[in-house]
């Protein structure tokens, strides 16, 4: 860890809080009181007692920030901002507990307002004024605090010609490098953390070698090289990358449609209808993520914890005061974050060439079915592959923790031990439906995200098709129902759960919140001017420097969503999708109906609630028979409310680094539509020159398996229909319960928090991502999330409490190091060893994949008869 300096434990003198002199650090502090390293021990632990007095939870630092102003804090204004502060952060998981009960006893004690000089409030009065100017002047969570810095340089520049270049090259080269390997098994994936990382050495080299020639564009006065390569520059060259680099989802679309092997349509070959599908499945999502703004990026409460890692990167390489601070076993910590990320990077790198290639059985550790490789029972319980991986020991690779698309050490504990919970309660389900044969599941998989048949193969969704697609009743009675294995099914509940469940979780605890943001769209629309004088505590420090750059009009994302949805729908009516053009529309609707519940959940949690299942299912319902037009509603309804989070999170990561926003527009949008040439350009060159593209023979590895498992889960949605599976006569109707039972989760534990309101560890309690365990089996298991829940732990409840200013300084540093260590280690990997065909065969790297972790095994054999189910010829 990062570099230590002993305390002698010498007596230090004695100190009173509330200095005459403001101090700009605790090192400032340090060196007016004396240079001596165990003097400076005991002033940085005085403040940090002071800060924790209460669970206040600030650091020192914190506190000598805000000092100054503490006299002028009035008991009035105290009392004001502080009832706001308790309606706003009832519910709120990540405002600690702590603070409203102190909050509570301070607002219920009449007598405080009436004798204030009383000595028995004057600490409690103290902690009220500290927490007020911490809401007011800087952020309430900690978390932000720790890499969010709360000051503003409007004379930075962002919008430079080293932004346009590096930012226009990194989309090219990164959105090229993505959409060629999207197709190939193993897939290889550019992520944003390598942009941002390549991106530092870039603009320094611009800032050597740039010569400061100026220009004047727009009228306004511009230089090629303005100085130092700064932290705006940096991060908006990041946020290009990052949207650039989110291949279209037009790419499973097309390929789909137009490959023989699939749908066999010859015109999706067409450019205009691949680019006028492309520009409207990309460009829908920011309509709706600008016009949820209010919603979802102002709000102080609103943290996005995904965008904290990418702004400590940043911090990391741009900060200038690094001052030390106290940590684990009594020491002093002096290493700056950008000494910590290179080590951790530099840590990472080299380890993860173990689990990743040389050792891979550290990656997927299933030890314990080494012991009796083919017993049925124990590798359905605890294996890692095909089991349900009930392991205490599961990997010792940082990566399959991140394998759920989060961070145990950036998303807040409580979200990742309601993901456990959920889980682990759903474990009982899948083991009582396999063992009891329920739907058959005996004879298939355990944990299986496959289709199956009623031999145990894999459905053979051409079977049952005409050649246009559509859903032939002659020729499915042939053949087979569709059936899945029993953790498909409970993801399944868990899906319909989940979308009830969000609906009334944000009516039930925020639909304060939802009311003051529709409120903020009513005054900017009539162009209301706020009274700046006013504690308006949703919109934080960050919202009110925000203040300071012109905001991006509302009309200009109403246009971006008209032009999206004009797009679809000519590339839908133009061409012969045998679709309704209306089915954008329809997709839009759902998008804006979800947008603002499940961002509220991201915001918050850092997990994102995916409309994926909740897309096909009514898109299936409203175009029975027909898998294309599925295809497009999912592809409206899913990837408009997924792109809006999407994008939020950079509109977010802009807002907390004080980018003006048009800039960030304007950037997003350039990035996007050069996206959308290249990964075009790119597919279209895979499926018309890449011989047996998307087969088991295709070169270099291009099997295009998201494709297979797209165009199943369109015949499986789209032609079979939700109708055959989950209608009257469908085999898994009981299955829908889960939206009931979703729907009524959030109730139960609002009213039980009513009820016990000082208990603790049920206003951690957060009933999405209950449900939202139950949605990561198939073909996850808990071996992927239970290493989380430790590291969650220790981060989040130890350190974080112990050991505040160390966890602000180190935490999200180390989570974003240790990221791009993986991230690069896996690009030279692929590119050094594994596409050249080198192998390295060995007992370390096949012991995981042997017996029923090789192959699954399942629990019954198919009865003599040659099929379960009902017989061909009698299907439902």
């Amino acid at each position: 860890m990062a570099e230590e300096k002993e305390s002698s434990g010498a007596q230090a003198p004695e100190l009173t809080y509330v200095k005459n002199e403001k101090k700009t650090s605790l090192e400032a502090e340090a060196e007016i009181i004396g240079a001596d390293k165990n003097i400076y021990t005991d002033v940085v632990a005085e403040a940090e007692g002071v800060a924790e007095h209460g669970g206040l939870g600030m650091t020192g630092e914190d506190i000598l920030a805000i000092e100054d102003k503490l006299q002028s804090m009035s008991l009035e204004r105290t009392r004001t901002i502080m009832k706001q502060v308790q309606e706003m952060h009832e519910h709120d998981q990540n405002f600690p507990i702590h603070i409203l009960q102190s909050i509570e006893q301070f607002l219920s004690n009449d007598d405080i307002m009436k004798n204030p000089h009383n000595p028995e409030y004057a600490e409690l009065i103290k902690e009220m004024k500290l927490e007020a100017l911490m809401v007011t002047e800087n952020s309430p969570y900690a978390e932000v605090r720790a890499v969010v810095e709360n000051t503003d340089d409007v004379d930075m520049p962002s919008f430079t010609f080293r932004t346009w270049f590096i930012g226009i090259i990194y989309v090219v080269i990164g959105a090229f490098i993505n959409q060629l390997f999207e197709i190939r098994q193993p897939n290889i994936k550019v992520s944003s953390e390598v942009a941002q990382l390549l991106a530092y050495p870039a603009g320094k080299l611009c800032e050597k070698v740039l010569p400061s020639w100026s220009f004047t564009l727009f009228g306004k006065r511009h230089s090629l090289n303005p100085g130092r390569f700064n932290k705006k520059e940096h991060m908006l060259i990041t946020i290009m990358a990052t949207v650039g680099y989110n291949t279209p989802y037009t790419t499973d679309i097309i390929l789909s449609q137009y490959l023989p092997q699939y749908f066999n349509q010859s015109y999706a070959a067409e450019f205009g209808y691949q680019i006028l599908l492309g520009f409207g499945t990309n460009f829908c999502g920011y309509g709706l993520a600008g016009l949820a703004r209010r919603f979802l990026i102002y709000p102080s409460y609103c943290v996005w914890p995904g965008s904290l890692v990418t702004i400590a990167l940043n911090r990391a390489f741009h900060s200038e005061t690094d001052p030390a601070v106290p940590g684990p076993f009594k020491r002093i910590y002096s290493w700056s974050r950008m000494k910590l990320f290179a080590v951790a990077f530099a840590a990472m790198f080299v380890w993860f060439w173990l689990p990743g290639f040389l050792f891979t059985a550290l990656s997927t550790f299933n030890w314990i079915s080494w012991i009796s490789p083919n017993n049925v029972s124990l590798n359905n319980i605890v294996g890692f592959n095909n089991g349900l991986g009930l392991n205490p020991f599961p990997t010792f690779d940082f990566n399959v923790l991140t394998a759920y698309d989060f961070n145990p050490l950036v998303v807040p504990a409580f979200g990742t031990i309601n993901q456990f919970i959920g889980m682990f309660a759903t474990f009982f389900m899948i083991v009582g439906f396999y063992w009891s044969n329920v739907w058959n599941t005996a004879y298939l998989p355990i944990n299986s995200n496959h289709v199956f048949d009623n031999t145990g193969s894999a459905f053979d969704v051409q079977k049952v098709i005409d050649d246009r697609g559509i859903f032939d009743a002659a020729k499915y009675q042939t053949y087979s129902q569709p059936w899945m294995a029993a953790g498909n099914l409970v993801v399944y509940f868990w899906f319909f759960a989940q979308y009830a469940c969000t609906i009334s979780y944000a009516f039930l605890f925020h639909r304060r919140e939802i009311v003051h943001g529709f409120k903020g769209m009513w005054h900017s629309l009539r162009r209301n001017k706020k009274d700046d004088t006013v504690d308006d505590l949703t919109e934080d420090i960050h919202c009110r420097l925000m203040r300071s750059y012109p905001e991006v009009p509302e009309w200009w994302y109403g246009l971006v969503l008209l032009f999206a949805i004009g797009c679809g729908m000519a590339g839908i009516g133009a061409w012969d999708t045998y679709t309704n053009p209306a089915v954008v529309l329809f997709g839009i609707a759902m998008g804006l109906i979800f947008v603002v519940p499940v961002g509220l959940v991201t915001a918050i949690t850092g997990i994102q609630v995916t409309m994926n299942v909740l897309a096909e299912l009514i898109g299936g319902a409203w175009t029975p028979g027909n898998a294309l037009a599925m295809n497009f509603f999912k592809a409206f309804g899913y990837i408009t409310t997924a792109q809006a989070i999407y994008f939020s999170t950079d509109l977010k990561v802009a807002h907390y680094l004080k980018i003006p926003p048009r800039h960030t527009f304007v950037a997003q949008m350039v990035a996007t539509f050069i996206s959308t040439l290249v990964c075009t350009g790119v597919f279209n060159f895979q499926m018309n020159k890449v011989p047996d593209v998307c087969t088991s023979e295709a070169p270099f590895g291009f099997s295009c398996p998201g494709i297979n498992t797209f165009f199943t889960a369109a015949v499986f949605w789209g032609t079979l229909g939700p109708q055959k599976l989950f209608g009257s006569t469908g085999q898994y109707k009981a299955l829908l319960i889960g939206f009931p039972v979703g729907f009524v989760l959030p109730f139960i534990v609002y009213f039980l928090r009513k009820r016990f309101p000082r208990t603790a560890w049920l206003r951690q309690i957060h009933p999405v991502m209950l449900c939202y365990g139950g949605i990561n089996w198939s073909p996850y298991n808990l071996s992927y999330l239970w290493p989380s829940v430790p590291l969650a732990s220790f981060s989040w409840f130890y350190l974080k409490k112990r050991y505040l200013a160390f966890w602000s300084k180190y935490n999200f540093v180390l989570a974003a190091a240790w990221q791009c260590g993986i991230a690069i280690a896996a690009i030279v990997i692929f590119f050094a060893v594994q596409l050249p065909a080198v192998e390295v065969n060995w007992w370390g790297n096949t012991v995981s994949y042997q017996g029923c972790e090789d192959e699954a095994c399942v629990r019954l054999p198919i009865p003599d008869i040659g099929y379960f189910g009902p017989a061909p010829g009698n299907l439902p």
